[in-house]
């Protein structure tokens, strides 16, 4: 019995079916409900309630979750019965809903979960307007809408008990597969034989590096509103330590010590490269297994072909170095450290297999493990936030003002085109209008064809004259795939939610077969307004500012630095300063990263700076992996500052290298004279040439290990010449890009 319920979880109750149970019996005990009571003509709110419900609901912890229904429900209870009372005095319900809809978006400044409910909330204020009925009490539909919302939320708080750990446990699954991937493209550089495709797989690896930015924000999350206090559960003990093991992990992994372009000429024939692509493989399996066993709930069992691999390349590094003449000497100095740095994210994948459920972090875990929120707190702060954003600088406030644009041009056109639910084409412009034109694109795209589809299969099961029961199983049906679908795949989400939003029609007593056209109509209406919209309105490509982006994150990339200097001065601590730091940093990578992509995916609109913008994201990236780099090395500050002289220097010099940093950063386009630009060039040779002589003077004198810190400096340094005048290039084609 066990044996079959073990296999049953591993192989059925997956995240993604987990993620639907709430809605299916939701909408089970909903459908039995209607059928109970024969309350037909009501099912349209009552089903819609349970909808919105579940576009609400937010991972959490149990006290949390209820308080998210208890703010939910009166958070719909006041949106429905504003709507209502505005439908009832038809043309009032358009500045309504056009105000909701620019603080639902502006609510995204203070953070997602607030932005989730807020944007539910608007849901439910146009889902009001498809099931309105002058002829009903006006607090009718309110009260259906807010009793399926409740059922959602009572069963969903059950299904949470009953899987308390699941969603935490699979955001650290993605969390873990992401690295994964990350090592199997870092794994790539390592190819001596395919060195031609620098560029790419420095591209290739932003991506990676944008995936796991990502899953450590959903791991994060999940962990931050779990612990909210003392780390009371063993559980969530375990995976705190996952989640910091895995962000050393990812530090370490994205550390570059050469530029590899020469450390491939210098070994080319050496067998070095490729243990080090052997073993950077096996990490890659190792975090693929640890994914996997998180997911089947079961121990980690660390293979111990790593650690033969590292025995080797250890073993290869001495017979060369022994065999190496002088000139060799320092390429394997830096490949020594790579390969100590690979030992160590070694060493940190075997503590998964050793540790056990009860083990603690460490004596000083209270204090050093902490997570940063993520939402604004304060109302003060909140309101700053909000008022930080309110220029048209800002995407989100860009969206915010589009958006309520086309709800108002929607609204006008329910409610004087006199067309039957015309409000469907507000909800479809709601749905299918994205920050961005990219995103909206696909966005539409997927709607017109999911909803197309939806209506033929719809306009089908009309002639096999379903009856009651068999339409309401098709409510649970549809409804729940919705939901199974909706993160993964849109274009099936809106099949299976058109299906359900005309079979709920057919059940209300409206004529299924008049309302087919109509929705397809309303639907390439609501689309074609969301597409214009976001072609014609405040379009990306004219407040594309590259430079701005990479202001943003060259003074992420000092702020990072300057942590990392204060670590090996000072003393290594993993305080939340230095993560939020590192973490900044990463997710300035990231955020440039989607701009290239967006850039990427629109050839025609960024024809200038088409080939200029991955070259610059591959350059922001490498200087990124060299900080990093110095960041691995931060355990190792004791044994630096043992040499006095030696650490004087790094740290005199470092300091010029974050200032430089800041000064690279700290003009917008266009503001820099001639002469500024001149005067921080030469600071940038002066200080590559200062650092050159400092490398030079310690050659063979101070321990490789020290060494190699100075020739990151270096290597950093040498980074700032290019980036400047990669910069000064590519303004021009910016302006150009905004005529």
């Amino acid at each position: 019995m066990n044996a079959f319920l073990k296999k049953l979880s591993q192989k059925w109750l997956n995240i993604h079916i987990i993620g639907a149970l709430p809605i299916f019996f939701a909408m089970n005990l909903g459908a039995v409900t209607i059928w109970a009571l024969d309350i037909s003509a009501h099912a349209m709110p009552f089903i819609l309630g349970i909808i919105a419900g579940g576009l609400a609901d937010l991972d959490n912890r149990l006290t949390g979750r209820l308080k998210n229904l208890f703010f939910t429900l009166i958070a719909f209870a006041i949106s429905a019965l504003s709507s209502q009372l505005a439908l009832s005095h038809g043309w009032l319900f358009i500045p309504l809903i056009t105000a909701i809809t620019f603080v639902v978006i502006m609510l995204g400044t203070i953070g997602q979960r607030y932005s989730t409910i807020a944007f539910s909330t608007l849901l439910v204020a146009v889902y009001t307007t498809l099931s309105y009925n002058p002829d009903n009490a006006w607090y009718s539909s309110t009260l259906l809408i807010l009793f399926g919302a409740l059922i959602y939320g009572i069963v969903a708080v059950v299904v949470y008990l009953c899987f308390p750990n699941r969603a935490v446990q699979e955001n650290m699954a993605s969390y873990f597969e992401a690295l994964s991937h990350y090592l199997f493209v870092k794994a790539d550089f390592f190819d001596p034989d395919d060195t031609e495709c620098l560029p790419a797989k420095q591209v290739a690896l932003a991506k990676a590096n944008m995936a796991v930015m990502q899953s450590v924000d959903k791991a994060r999350v999940s962990l931050f509103y779990r612990l909210r206090g003392q780390h009371r559960h063993l559980r969530t003990q375990k995976m705190l330590r996952y989640y910091f093991a895995g962000q050393e992990i990812w530090e370490k992994v994205s550390s570059s010590h050469s530029q590899y372009q020469s450390l491939f000429q210098q070994l080319h024939h050496v067998d070095i490269i490729f243990r080090l692509q052997r073993l950077l493989e096996l990490q890659g399996m190792a975090c693929q297994q640890i994914a996997q066993c998180l997911r089947h709930n079961e121990e980690y069992q660390h293979s111990p072909r790593g650690e033969k691999v590292l025995t080797g390349l250890f073993q290869s590094l001495q017979y060369h170095q022994s065999h190496l003449g002088e000139s060799g000497i320092g390429e394997l100095h830096r490949v020594q450290s790579i390969a100590e740095n690979l030992q160590n994210v070694e060493n940190l994948l075997a503590q998964f297999a050793q540790a056990r459920e009860g083990e603690l972090l460490s004596k000083k875990s209270p204090k050093t493990a902490r997570l940063l929120a993520e939402n604004v707190s304060g109302f003060g702060n909140m309101l700053r936030a909000i008022r930080n954003q309110c220029h048209f600088g800002s995407p989100l406030f860009r969206h915010g003002v589009r958006l309520s644009i086309v709800v108002f041009v929607c609204s006008l056109i329910a409610e004087f085109s006199h067309i039957e639910q015309g409000h469907w084409i507000l909800l479809t412009a709601l749905l299918v209008c994205q920050p961005n034109y990219s995103a909206t694109k696909k966005r539409l795209i997927q709607r017109v064809a999911g909803t197309v589809l939806g209506v033929i299969v719809g306009l089908s099961l009309r002639y096999l004259s379903p009856t009651l029961e068999a339409q309401l199983g098709l409510i649970v049906a549809s409804s729940s795939l919705f939901f199974f679908f909706r993160t993964n795949n849109y274009g099936f989400s809106t099949f299976f939610i058109t299906l359900q939003v005309l079979v709920s029609f057919d059940v209300v007593g409206y004529d299924m077969s008049g309302a087919m056209l109509p929705r397809i109509f309303d639907t390439f209406i609501g689309a074609g307004i969301a597409w214009l919209a976001v072609s014609y309105l405040w379009p990306d490509w004219k407040y594309l500012n590259l430079n701005g982006s990479v202001n943003t994150m060259l003074n992420s990339f000092a702020n990072y630095l300057q942590h990392i200097i204060a670590q090996l001065q000072f003393g290594y601590r993993d305080q939340l300063s230095y993560r939020i730091a590192r973490r900044e940093a990463q997710n300035a990578v990231a955020n440039f990263s989607t701009v290239v992509s967006n850039i990427v995916d629109e050839p025609k609109k960024y024809q200038q700076i088409l080939h200029s913008a991955p070259q610059l994201l591959g350059l922001s990236y490498t200087l990124l992996s060299y900080i990093s780099t110095l960041g691995a090395h931060r355990i190792h500050s004791q044994r630096l500052n043992k040499n006095v002289d030696l650490a004087a220097q790094f740290f005199q010099q470092s300091k010029h290298l974050v200032q430089l940093l800041q000064a690279l950063a700290g003009k917008g386009e266009g503001e820099e004279s001639e002469k500024a630009r001149e005067d921080l060039r030469e600071k940038i040779s002066r200080l590559d040439q200062q650092l050159q002589g400092v490398e030079q003077q310690y050659q063979g004198k101070a321990p490789p290990q020290d060494l190699i810190l100075l020739q990151q400096l270096h290597l950093i340094a040498q980074l700032l010449s290019p980036l400047q005048e990669f910069r000064l290039e590519l303004s021009p084609q910016v302006k150009t890009a905004h005529a």
